[in-house]
């Protein structure tokens, strides 16, 4: 399945759930100030959350273009060695705004992932925040999932916050076992060491908004329980793709050759050289979108972050022999 298709299949399915489909906003989060990017789909729902803005649905889908490399969410030194990080990214989310809330969130999720994009049940685990039994339950019953494939993690895994003040709370993750012949998993243990090493990945975040975080910590309740939640479309395009990597998918298949091109050399994904070569086509896709959405390279704030993206990209141009400019030419071909 192309990637624009899996795009277009959550778009669609989520919409014959009542969902408004919504543009993405801008890769610089209006009013503000609290994020370098746009790091995540609720970003344009921020004030919705929090009871500050109405808006005349109470669910809506989005395909939101990101960027996670600076501030809290930062990937930027992982970007070209794992197969799973970016700088940019889109994240395909559904929200609901005190209308359902976990049943339904975990409920679509499962349809979608297993009637729509076909994926095997069996492969898939669960984690939920250690203390949501709620969330742990509906795991069991509206996904059959067993009781060895839903593993309870702390804060750092399943409660989620966009920044350190703001809407946040409990979350629950979706994985997807890739392994050729999988094997039972006999403990958390096991699960978060298959999960750090790419074999088991996460693909689906969902986000259960019910607290609002001040800047001392203290965690007061939203207006409404809500939705949010994220799915990273570069991760399941590779799943869905049967690829070994974000990078070997339709999406970055014809960058890769571009660079290849320029620097005159077939790109080998086992080479030390690889990872220049993913380097260079995730930062000349993030270079493009930033600076299509008025983002220019100066001393400080998003300019700085951007000024780091161009240095690394020319970093890793230079390991290849490249000594002409190299990023404009992987985005113009």
């Amino acid at each position: 399945m192309q990637t624009a298709q899996i795009r277009q299949r959550f778009l669609d399915f989520f919409q014959e759930k009542g969902h408004e489909v919504r543009p993405s906003s801008s890769l610089v989060p209006g009013d503000d100030p609290t994020l370098l990017f746009t790091n995540a789909g609720m970003v344009q729902f921020k004030r919705v959350f929090l009871g500050q803005e109405k808006v005349s649905y109470d669910r809506a889908v989005t395909s939101q273009k990101c960027v996670r490399a600076g501030g809290k969410h930062n990937d930027l030194e992982e970007v070209g060695i794992t197969t799973r990080h970016h700088t940019f990214f889109e994240m395909l989310g559904n929200f609901s705004f005190g209308d359902y809330f976990k049943k339904d969130a975990i409920a679509f999720a499962w349809e979608l992932m297993t009637e729509v994009y076909g994926l095997e049940p069996d492969r898939f685990y669960a984690t939920v925040h250690h203390s949501d039994d709620e969330a742990a339950e509906l795991w069991a019953s509206e996904a059959g999932l067993g009781a060895d494939h839903i593993y309870r993690l702390g804060d750092k895994d399943n409660f989620w916050q966009m920044a350190d003040t703001g809407p946040c709370g409990p979350c629950s993750e979706l994985h997807y076992d890739l392994r050729d012949n999988p094997t039972p998993v006999t403990s958390t243990e096991e699960f978060v060491e298959l999960n750090d090493a790419g074999i088991i990945v996460e693909l689906w975040n969902l986000v259960f908004m019910q607290f609002e975080r001040d800047a001392s910590g203290e965690l007061t309740p939203l207006p409404a329980a809500s939705v949010d939640t994220g799915l990273g479309l570069e991760r399941v395009a590779a799943v869905l793709q049967g690829a070994d990597s974000n990078y070997h998918t339709d999406l970055f298949a014809p960058m890769l050759d571009r660079v290849a091109q320029i620097v005159g050399r077939d790109y080998d994904p086992d080479s030390e050289e690889g990872v220049s070569y993913r380097v260079l086509a995730d930062h000349a896709r993030a270079v493009a979108f930033l600076l299509a959405d008025g983002v220019f390279p100066s001393n400080e704030g998003r300019g700085y972050v951007l000024r780091r993206i161009l240095r690394r990209g020319v970093r890793h141009a230079w390991l290849l022999g490249r000594r002409e400019p190299t990023l404009a030419g992987v985005v113009g071909g």
